[in-house]
């Protein structure tokens, strides 16, 4: 395939990467403004495309929802967070289309996976919830099928799947709504959207990159990959520090939590990851030893990050790869730093939205080095086998 082929997909997978940042980035400053409520219903705001702006608006609002008063200063936030993320949705589905392009029947199949996921939400506002569920279920069953018919190189399936992830990351944020902020949801919720952002770098850099790595720089993909993982997890964990309100668990007490090595935990009650429906977690629900073990969880977490990424990014340095090891070292300084600021000035809103930006870039970072240390995208057997006939 020649570069000119190639340039109108790697500039979408870019873009949408990009716009993919600010959605993570600006999720986070809704999530930790304490705005992840501020709409009772979904998709819709109050029962607008918008939400409630006027004074008759709101006095319409607060009758139809007398549960959660309108604060419209925390409500925009959510509906705005929702758009960007449905424009999001758009982006990669154009991408999806553009990798498919030209095989009839994968296109067909993604248009009528784009039909389900609309008629799911058209359905759910009707409240026609198991409908709304089984056409959701189609639309994201769809795409990943065409992704495994597509006989294309990894990064053209990769951007189909994420057609996959972004309708069922929708669904994540209607459960973050419904199911009342339930942490599992929430941080599932931010690792769909990290995964997101993932898959779309992946085939953004996989597309720009025709460089061959050194034998030695390949033998470095196993530790990179080890590293995402560690990192990945660690993600997780402070989606659910965050999720469970256990970021100030030791209060401004760093290292030590509380005055202590070790304070009193409750690492069982702390994991717990479905505790039923009805609950309402907005501001959390557990004690403070059970939010004590979620924090000391997500410190160990850090240390044991720190030193595996660290390595790669100085082996990275050494083995010729000198621009990505340095940057993936910085952001991963700055990463810890951040989080050590958030507990020593208790969680102020920048520095928190900064410390999920972050991750984000660095998590980008590590997939940089992957397609650094991988050889060249090539076509499938049965592509290359088509065009050798030709």
């Amino acid at each position: 395939m020649s570069a000119r082929s190639l340039l109108a997909p790697a500039r979408i997978a870019a873009f949408a990467t990009a716009f993919a940042f600010v959605v993570i980035v600006f999720g986070a400053f809704v999530r930790l403004s304490n705005a992840g409520l501020s709409c009772p219903d979904w998709p819709t705001c109050y029962g607008k495309a918008t939400w409630p702006g006027h004074e008759h608006e709101i006095e319409h609002a607060n009758a139809s929802f007398p549960e959660r008063p309108v604060e419209t200063h925390k409500a925009w936030r959510e509906q705005v967070h929702r758009m960007i993320a449905g424009t999001l949705g758009l982006l990669v589905f154009a991408l999806a289309l553009a990798a498919a392009w030209r095989r009839r029947v994968l296109v067909a199949m993604l248009m009528l996976a784009a039909l389900a996921a609309a008629l799911g939400v058209f359905l759910y506002i009707r409240q026609m919830y198991a409908a709304s569920a089984l056409l959701s279920a189609i639309a994201i069953a769809l795409p990943l099928l065409a992704a495994l018919r597509l006989d294309r190189a990894a990064p053209w399936r990769a951007a189909v799947i994420t057609f996959a992830v972004v309708i069922f990351q929708a669904m994540l944020g209607m459960w973050t709504v419904t199911l009342l902020l339930k942490p599992v949801v929430v941080m599932g919720h931010l690792l769909g959207g990290l995964l997101t952002f993932s898959l779309l770098g992946y085939v953004a850099l996989r597309l720009g990159t025709t460089q061959a790595p050194t034998p030695e720089q390949r033998r470095l993909r196993p530790m990179v990959i080890v590293a995402l993982v560690l990192l990945a997890a660690q993600i997780a964990l402070g989606g659910w520090t965050s999720a469970n309100y256990a970021a100030l668990a030791c209060g401004a007490d760093f290292p030590k939590c509380a005055g202590s090595w070790w304070p009193m935990t409750d690492f069982r009650e702390g994991f717990v990851l479905w505790r039923g429906i009805g609950v309402n977690y907005e501001g959390g629900v557990l004690d403070a030893a059970a939010r004590a073990a979620i924090q000391i969880a997500h410190r160990i977490g850090a240390l044991v990050v720190f030193g595996h990424v660290l390595a790669t990014a100085v082996l990275a340095w050494r083995r010729g790869l000198r621009a990505i090891g340095a940057l993936a070292a910085l952001l991963l300084c700055t990463q810890v730093a951040l989080g050590i600021a958030n507990v020593k000035l208790l969680l102020p809103l920048p520095v928190a939205t900064a410390h999920n930006g972050v991750a984000a870039l660095l998590l980008l970072s590590l997939i940089a080095l992957l397609v650094r240390v991988q050889s060249p995208s090539a076509p499938s057997p049965a592509a290359a086998s088509r065009r050798q006939a030709v």
